[in-house]
């Protein structure tokens, strides 16, 4: 089993990436396997894009976003590596902000370049990055749930946050499993302060009692009832993290198409 590199000190010390390469390469294969794209409005020079590939007979309807931090490369990566391999089950339709957070990548930072964390800024927005990204998502049909691709620079594993405020049918446990055979779990009874089980958290959030709300409160009040925020370790190697959340999102789709 892979092992922490001790990197991480004070913050992410680890890889960084070309997003702007990154992008380009995701677009192209995006292109190149019939999605639909669209360049955010209104955001000048910001290269913030949502792509769309609609089944002919869906079954479930997916969002899927990843880079709203910028020391987090992890994400942009997995999601680059899903849409080159084009292996998504049939009957999907997905919606996908492959990076939300590009002037932060520019700075290996994780707020954008204004100093903002774009991840507390979904209620009362301030950015354009985020006013862009609801305005997308206000657009967008209901979907069956949302996942956001995250890493943490403390943890010891690999952990998931189920936000499910109506208790709907969930495969966490499925996706932990899966992720068990190639990346370390986070077995802490606390991670982030918060209760945790197997590398599971499942708050139980007010999301009127909070000023400062993450993307996945958005997406839960707005399109769905159930989000996956999926945490990445990032003092392991890059391969065993990207492995880990794209085999996250292969679990999610295949283990909830089965459901059905």
């Amino acid at each position: 089993m892979t092992a922490p590199l001790g990197k991480n000190i004070g913050g992410y010390g680890g890889d960084t990436i070309d997003i702007d390469d990154v992008l380009q390469r995701t677009l192209a294969a995006a292109q190149a396997h019939g999605w639909s794209i669209e360049n955010f409005p209104n955001t000048g020079d910001l290269k913030l894009y949502g792509l769309r590939r609609l089944a002919s007979e869906p079954r479930l309807a997916i969002y899927i976003s990843a880079g709203i931090h910028g020391d987090e490369p992890a994400g942009p990566l997995a999601m680059l590596e899903l849409i080159q391999a084009n292996a998504w089950p049939s009957g999907v339709n997905l919606f996908v902000c492959p990076c939300l957070n590009p002037t932060g990548f520019q700075k290996n930072t994780r707020e954008n370049q204004d100093g903002i964390d774009l991840n507390r800024d979904y209620r009362y927005i301030k950015t354009c990055e985020v006013q862009a990204h609801t305005r997308w998502i206000d657009s967008l049909p209901a979907f069956d749930f949302g996942i956001c691709l995250h890493e943490d620079w403390e943890a010891r594993g690999f952990y998931l946050y189920e936000l499910n405020p109506d208790n709907l049918p969930a495969v966490s446990k499925d996706v932990i499993d899966a992720i068990d055979q190639t990346c370390p779990i986070d077995h802490s009874e606390r991670i982030d302060d918060r209760p945790a089980s197997g590398g599971i958290l499942k708050p139980v959030v007010s999301p009127e009692a909070r000023s400062l709300w993450p993307e996945a409160f958005y997406i839960v009040l707005k399109k769905t009832r159930l989000s996956y925020t999926l945490e990445a370790p990032s003092d392991f190697q890059m391969v065993t993290r990207v492995n880990a959340l794209s085999t996250a999102v292969q679990t999610l789709l295949d283990s909830h198409l089965t459901k059905l």
